[in-house]
């Protein structure tokens, strides 16, 4: 049997993790690297890191922090934010990541998905998506729109159609990321995630909304997710207690989820 995958999410800026609620308001956590170490050691099974201000600034993605928390993790690790083409996509696993998160650029040119699986491999390919509950309409039957630029720009996509033309130009695996959950600790939008988990064949991520080990649970048995991106649950000072990785993958196997096991040291 498959195991779950626990994937800790990191929103950077300038090199620091911060929390935002519902794409605002982001507060300071940490220097990137350390908290990677942190949960590194903690057995994380893996992590994925956004900077998340390249894209609405055209920039290129902050490779010195990539470096520097590739430095501190020997689990996969994936990078998102400010990635234009394929010659920043191999900038980015030369850095010290193995897989490419891709998300606004991905709308703005969807070929560079198909670029990137031709170089790379499909594995290495994940497209990230930010969706928002807007109602059906005639352009959008799921009631879900695309949003890019850090949720601040509506594309008129909507989010099935988006993921199946994204897995059929090669991405490995689907992020499903709810805008309208992101940092409420109220629980995966179970709808979306497992609307998309019908629509594809490759692995979908839950994301946004993650509160405590039920919302886990629901994640990747009602929403159909193989993976459940955590951050605030884990890092966030808005919890009155942050619990470990070992505490969320014994709470999750106790519940009949099978995890990686947390190995002594």
């Amino acid at each position: 049997m498959l195991t779950k995958r626990l994937i800790a999410c990191f929103d950077v800026v300038d090199g620091r993790v911060t929390k935002a609620q519902q794409f605002q308001d982001n507060i300071d956590v940490a220097p990137a690297e350390d908290l990677a170490q942190q949960l590194y050691e903690d057995q994380i099974d893996e992590i994925v890191f956004y900077d998340i201000t390249a894209s609405a600034q055209k920039r290129k993605i902050d490779l010195d922090t990539v470096r520097r928390v590739a430095q501190h993790v020997f689990v996969p690790f994936t990078v998102g934010g400010g990635i234009r083409s394929v010659e920043d996509m191999f900038a980015v696993l030369k850095a010290g990541a193995e897989k490419i998160s891709i998300d606004s650029m991905a709308v703005r040119n969807p070929s560079i998905i198909r670029e990137g699986a031709e170089a790379f491999g499909r594995q290495c390919v994940v497209l990230s998506t930010q969706v928002k509950h807007v109602g059906v309409s005639a352009g959008l039957p799921s009631g879900y729109e695309v949003f890019i630029d850090g949720a601040r720009e509506a594309t008129g996509l909507d989010a099935l159609d988006w993921v199946r033309r994204g897995e059929d130009l090669g991405a490995g695996e689907i992020v499903v990321n709810s805008i309208d959950r992101d940092g409420t600790a109220s629980g995966y939008d179970l709808e979306i995630t497992s609307a998309v988990a019908d629509a594809v064949n490759v692995p979908v991520i839950a994301s946004g909304g993650a509160g405590n080990v039920d919302h886990i649970v629901d994640g990747v048995t009602t929403g159909g997710a193989q993976a459940a991106i955590i951050s605030s649950i884990l890092y966030s000072p808005r919890f009155e207690r942050n619990p470990s990785v070992r505490e969320l993958k014994t709470a999750l196997s106790e519940r009949g989820v099978p995890v990686r096991p947390y190995l002594d040291a």
